[in-house]
């Protein structure tokens, strides 16, 4: 069975659930505006580290944002870091933002 990545908005923040037990595993924390997101933390249980959890988390709350047409800021590391390995994501943070993302 395949990770399930949810939006909980009444904590704000996108959660991932493992594949084989159904646990939760982790989540990437934001800040929601009107036409923007902002992801300030993600973190994964050390229990689910090393199984590509995080990436696949981030994955999906981007490909979530660009659904909802949201313009992203990324100020957590994790989700600039993965941005700056997937550059067909970069649009996803306004132009005039970049520079200060080093994206």
């Amino acid at each position: 069975m395949e990770p399930r990545v949810t939006d909980n908005p009444g904590q704000s923040r996108f959660e991932i659930f493992d594949g084989e037990s159904g646990e939760f595993a982790g989540f990437a924390a934001y800040e929601r505006s009107d036409d923007r997101i902002a992801f300030t933390h993600t973190e994964i249980d050390p229990r689910f580290e090393g199984r590509g959890l995080g990436g696949r988390l981030v994955h999906a709350a981007l490909d979530a944002a660009r659904e909802r047409g949201l313009a992203v800021l990324p100020y957590c590391t994790f989700v600039r870091g993965w941005i700056g390995k997937h550059p067909e994501y970069i649009a996803l943070v306004p132009e005039d933002r970049r520079p200060r993302f080093h994206l």
